[in-house]
């Protein structure tokens, strides 16, 4: 699984982060954990296999939005325990 996390600018309240989630979610049909945050400008999602960032990136831009950066790394479950 991948984490991937984006900045990105002209985000202004809710539903500019359901725009953002829907392009996500259109473009990378497996995303799961959808989540944006217009007050950090930031969106970030887990997939199995990394996607097309190019692909996303301009599917985000033509919505109206300016993708600043693109971060993907390994993703673990959050184990829970006792200790």
């Amino acid at each position: 699984m991948i984490q991937v996390t984006m900045k990105i600018q002209g985000m202004a309240c809710s539903m500019c982060e359901a725009h953002i989630n829907d392009v996500i979610r259109k473009v990378v049909p497996d995303a799961k954990k959808v989540k944006s945050s217009h007050s950090k400008g930031e969106s970030s999602f887990v997939t199995e296999e990394k996607p097309d960032m190019k692909s996303l990136e301009q599917a985000i831009e033509d919505t109206g939005y300016q993708v600043t950066s693109v971060s993907a790394a390994p993703y673990e479950k959050k184990k829970f325990g006792l200790f």
